[in-house]
């Protein structure tokens, strides 16, 4: 597998490499010295493609084997290195320095992985191109995931595309305030391919479904009650947060009020993407890979597109971030009524779903409650420098969470303390 793999990521990395003169300008309209400029810093970061397929195959390889910590340290390792070169560099290499940063430490990270993995002996790394039924029945699986993971990117390729017709800098707006929706998604990433999904691969394997299936429940439930509470922070101070992480040189006052809704937008979507890199694991679990990536491609390119299309105009930038909001709702809604058809699980009883309705209705009450407090103090009371009111408002935020988990008395509060006292014991 390693072989095909291997193969298959140099003859994508040179196609990209020989392709990146006519797909660029094709994708992106700019004037013609920054298609240059993006032509050469693609090229440059193309070679990252083959690290970090590989490593990513590395990575699984040391889930496996339980060494979650080492896979954990191997993306540190990546971050840290692109992190040094940047800034060591990029005084003398300008945006270079990146481009180069991110084919090094892709490098350096599949390097520790390789030697790693050779001196503790789980591969040998001998060339082989088997063609066993093992090998095509994880291709099988594989390409669909594959395919369904470069979603996200193409919600981002897509937003590009239409914003550079809307007007200066909106595409570094819509850049900018993305990243908030791809916080969560890739922490969630992480712990879900390290740690939850080689425990729900062997949970699927010994037919303990209905274990399974607490599981997803337990998880969404988790995400929930931590994701919207959040999302309406963020909502209350989004032009706070934008004047102190963006507002400096070149980024004004004016694209502050240009991404301020842009974020408000993109961060009711918070939990949805969050939701879908969730669940959809819960289907490659039972080899049922081929769902998500009907759901996501329909959501992408048949939704998303098409909401593009009809909001950018009375709507503008505003309505792009819409557009891929909406489409990571309606991918939620959809994964989740496969659940029950495509995994087979028991549906739930009527007692349970009464439960989880009153779950929902205490988080509505929860995000209600804390959303006018902080509206309030943001608007009425207190208005100080944006870190100032930013720490203010967390701290507050912090209080009213713990306080109304145990007044509206959620069952999560439950779980949290048994996870805490469990690691109170642990250190111990």
């Amino acid at each position: 597998m390693f072989g095909w793999l291997s193969l298959s990521m140099i003859l994508l990395t040179l196609l990209f490499i020989g392709t990146s003169e006519l797909l660029i300008p094709f994708l992106f309209q700019d004037q013609a010295e920054t298609i240059s400029l993006s032509v050469n810093l693609f090229m440059i970061m193309a070679p990252a493609i083959f690290f970090l397929i590989l490593s990513m195959w590395l990575q699984g390889l040391l889930n496996v084997n339980d060494k979650f910590s080492i896979a954990a340290l191997s993306t540190l390792i990546m971050n840290g290195a692109f992190v040094a070169i940047a800034f060591v560099f990029y005084p003398s290499l300008s945006s270079y320095a990146h481009a180069y940063g991110a084919s090094i430490s892709a490098f350096l990270m599949f390097a520790f992985l390789v030697a790693f993995i050779w001196y503790k002996g789980y591969f040998n790394f001998r060339p082989s191109l088997e063609t066993t039924p093992e090998v095509w029945r994880t291709f099988r699986l594989t390409i669909p995931i594959m395919l369904g993971g470069a979603t996200l990117q193409l919600y981002f390729l897509i937003y590009r595309i239409f914003g550079a017709h809307i007007g200066e800098g909106t595409i570094a707006a819509l850049n900018l305030t993305s990243k908030f929706v791809q916080l969560p998604q890739t922490v969630l990433m992480l712990a879900v391919t390290a740690v939850i999904f080689p425990m729900l691969a062997r949970k699927v394997a010994a037919s303990e479904h209905e274990t399974v299936a607490k599981i997803h429940g337990q998880g969404l439930r988790l995400m929930a009650l931590v994701i919207i509470p959040v999302t309406v922070f963020i909502v209350v101070y989004a032009k706070d947060i934008i004047i102190t992480l963006f507002e400096y040189q070149d980024f004004t006052r004016e694209d502050t009020l240009v991404a301020t809704p842009l974020l408000q937008i993109f961060v009711i979507g918070m939990f949805f993407h969050a939701a879908n890199v969730y669940i959809t694991r819960f289907y490659y679990a039972y080899e049922r890979s081929m769902y998500p990536l009907i759901v996501s491609l329909i959501s992408v390119l048949a939704i998303n597109i098409s909401l593009s299309y009809v909001l950018i105009g009375p709507m503008g930038a505003e309505g792009l971030a819409w557009a891929m909001t909406i489409s990571a709702g309606i991918n939620f809604i959809l994964l989740l009524v496969g659940v029950n058809n495509v995994l087979k699980w028991q549906r739930k009883a009527p007692t349970e779903m009464k439960e989880q309705l009153v779950g929902f209705i205490k988080l509505l009450v929860m995000s209600a409650i804390i959303g006018l407090i902080l509206y309030g103090m943001n608007h009425y009371l207190i208005d100080t420098y944006p870190l100032v009111d930013i720490l203010i408002g967390g701290f507050v935020f912090a209080v009213l969470f713990i306080g109304l988990l145990y007044a509206l008395r959620f069952q999560e509060r439950k779980d949290i303390q048994k996870l805490l006292k469990r690691k109170v014991g642990d250190d111990r």
